[in-house]
């Protein structure tokens, strides 16, 4: 048989077959392998069957969507205009069937054998009151999943790289555990770039959206050696004819995720919680590094020393407020005095935490320390830079 004819009867017997059995690697196809367990996700406007999804034995999961942004308005009466009052009501009434929906679902899951998680899905801005909506809308049991969902790295549209550090770790504060993070390519690939600033925030399991059958060469392998979960199918991808993976009792709307574990493994790591091994950039500096950069001159609690010293005027003037009258008068200080004065000011700061000292630079200060700085500026202390 000639190599021609033998790659063309490969071909025949895998469509006969209904395609490979077993998946190269955890990075390409891995719902392959019929060892590999399958998580399902989805939310309130979903359609699907339990009792038939759960005669699938590679289904070990499901991951409901919880809390959206900020809770709903229920002082709906306290609104003036009748069209918006309307409006208001409505939307709490969905708010308010869809949370009874979640609870059903997770209860009738849970009886059937199912392990349980839910996601938030991050909003711009306050993010501990995020976490704290997140809690009360799932009242999450020791044993399931908790998850915030970053879409985009877009702050317009949803809770910033920033914000889901805090929400994250507020979680942990509530709960005793980190939830996992939900996102695609190209924000993973930015989160892991930037691990240095976001360092709570890269080291969340990893739930990982990506609709193609092999991400070997976009996975940010650099910061997570794996998935957690990687969302693999959804209607991107799954059309009524062909799809990935399709558990019975769903529709093509139903996201579909892949665990690199057995379903045994997967319902012993559940519900994750924990921080992955952080793994620091190449590029890291080292304590030895030396940057390339001239001298800087920083602030110290050691006195300076005489050659650095002359090359800056011993004396200031400053406009200091008057207690209690609050008018401004000017004082010639030296930089000693000045300081003692400041210091002796963060004492009373802290006595009386409703008084604040004020400080206006004049403009002979400005001249003196070389500083483009309009007379009407004042700096409230500690900030000390235009006089060191």
């Amino acid at each position: 048989m000639t190599i021609r004819v033998r790659a063309f009867a490969m071909i025949v017997a895998t469509l006969f077959s209904g395609g490979p059995t077993y998946a190269e690697s955890e990075f390409r196809s891995p719902w392959a392998n019929k060892e590999r367990a399958i998580i399902l996700d989805g939310y309130e406007h979903n359609s699907f069957n339990l009792m038939e999804i759960v005669k699938d034995q590679r289904v070990a999961a499901f991951i409901h969507k919880g809390s959206d942004g900020m809770p709903a308005n229920y002082h709906c009466n306290r609104i003036v205009d009748a069209m918006q009052q309307e409006l208001c009501k409505r939307i709490w009434r969905n708010y308010s069937v869809s949370r009874e929906l979640y609870q059903t679902r997770r209860q009738l899951a849970k009886a059937l054998g199912l392990k349980w998680g839910a996601y938030h899905l991050g909003r711009p801005g306050n993010p501990i009151e995020q976490a704290n909506h997140f809690i009360e809308y799932t009242d999450p049991a020791d044993d399931e999943l908790m998850a915030i969902d970053i879409e985009e790295n877009d702050p317009e549209k949803f809770m910033s790289l920033q914000d889901a550090q805090i929400f994250a770790e507020h979680i942990k504060f509530r709960t005793g555990r980190y939830p996992v993070l939900y996102t695609n390519g190209t924000t993973a690939r930015y989160i892991a770039d930037h691990r240095l600033e976001l360092p709570i925030l890269s080291r969340l399991p990893l739930w990982y959206a990506r609709y193609q059958s092999d991400i070997a060469p976009h996975f940010p392998k650099g910061n997570w050696q794996d998935y957690a979960l990687w969302q693999f199918t959804s209607q991107n991808n799954c059309t009524e004819r062909r799809c990935p993976y399709r558990p019975p009792g769903t529709s093509r709307d139903i996201d579909v995720n892949i665990a690199d574990m057995t379903v045994t493994e997967l319902k012993r790591t559940w519900p994750f919680g924990g921080l992955v091994e952080a793994v620091p950039p190449d590029n890291l500096p080292m304590p030895d590094d030396k940057p390339d950069q001239q001298p800087i001159l920083v602030a110290s609690a050691e006195p300076l020393l005489p050659p650095i010293k002359g090359a800056v005027d011993s004396t200031v003037t400053a406009s200091v407020a008057v207690v209690p009258a609050g008018r401004l008068r000017a004082r010639t200080l030296t930089v000693d005095a000045l300081s003692l004065a400041l210091s002796q000011s963060v004492a009373h700061k802290i006595d009386h935490p409703d008084d604040s000292l004020l400080l206006g630079i004049s403009t002979a200060c400005s001249k003196k320390t070389n500083m483009a700085v309009d007379e009407s500026d004042r700096i409230r202390y500690p900030a000390l830079t235009p006089f060191l």
